[in-house]
């Protein structure tokens, strides 16, 4: 099983490539396009490998600024292009600022599954 992983005192993103599911975890709070590269070079990286499905867990993620936000809306927007993998987004009813902001991503690629529990 390989993981890749980018971490921080503060978060960890885990990409195991088995499942093609990206664990994302703690308080992601960077500064900016720059910052977040790395994370969204992990994720257009797996949709190079064009898997049938991709899966997002950020159940275990407290916060996302508004940078990491854009940066998730970003790489949704790119998925339009790439028709034949679907995206699974997980998310936690217990993070508040989950609900508003992941159903937000519906409106940009209305094939996305998102899993609120």
């Amino acid at each position: 099983m390989a993981i890749e992983e980018i971490k921080d005192k503060d978060y960890a993103v885990q990409y195991d490539s088995e499942s093609t599911k990206v664990d994302f975890t703690g308080l992601l709070s960077l500064g900016g396009p720059k910052e977040y590269a790395p994370i969204a070079n992990l994720l257009n990286n797996i949709v190079t490998s064009e898997p049938n499905q991709m899966t997002l867990d950020l159940r275990k993620l407290e916060f996302l600024n508004s940078s990491g936000i854009s940066m998730l809306s970003k790489f949704v927007l790119g998925l339009r292009k790439k028709k034949g993998v679907k995206l699974v987004i997980l998310g936690s009813n217990e993070m508040p600022w989950q609900g508003k902001s992941l159903k937000n991503l519906q409106k940009f690629l209305p094939s996305l599954k998102l899993e609120i529990e």
